[in-house]
């Protein structure tokens, strides 16, 4: 038996552009209705879209990852909390297209995101998880992320509870 072995390049991460917005709104409404890894309920607008990815600019960038000429994936950094004392704490958020999973694009989008936080000046990045998402925790975990505690169903979607995994780097 002759196996094959097929290599995929990995992905450039850059700052999301705004001709990125459609692409990235795809990404995220599929998630918005079809999964549990975001708690929005209703999809994304193109007029939603062009405003998230505007708020989503300098020390709270947003990033795409791009193979051959197509988005596979996007991130962002977002504040923490809105008191002043979480200045210094972001919050990532990595979403990869359901056709380029398990391709090393998450955690190339979340190794550029992990760089800018510290580029930035951040001392510590949060990730909250939805709960059975293990792709994602795995992903943060191999990139430095920690455990740090669990929050027991806080989320309702699909008429089930969410926990939400709640993981950390300190930079």
């Amino acid at each position: 038996m002759i196996a094959v072995v097929v290599t995929v390049s990995p992905p450039s991460v850059r700052l999301a552009q705004p001709d990125d917005a459609e692409a990235i709104r795809a990404i995220y409404n599929r998630e918005v209705t079809g999964s549990t890894v975001t708690f929005d309920l209703v999809p994304r607008s193109p007029d939603a879209q062009r405003a998230w990815l505007a708020a989503h600019a300098g020390v709270h960038p947003a990033v795409v990852a791009v193979r051959d000429g197509v988005i596979l994936g996007f991130g962002s950094l977002s504040a923490y909390r809105p008191r002043p004392a979480y200045a210094t704490t972001v919050e990532d958020s990595v979403y990869v297209r359901h056709d380029a999973r398990r391709q090393g694009v998450g955690a190339a989008i979340l190794g550029e995101l992990v760089r800018l936080a510290t580029t930035h000046g951040f001392h510590a990045v949060m990730a909250r998880i939805a709960g059975g998402h293990d792709g994602s925790i795995q992903v943060h975990r191999a990139c430095g992320f920690e455990l740090v505690g669990v929050e027991k169903e806080v989320g309702r979607k699909y008429g089930r509870w969410l926990d939400v995994v709640l993981m950390q780097r300190l930079l």
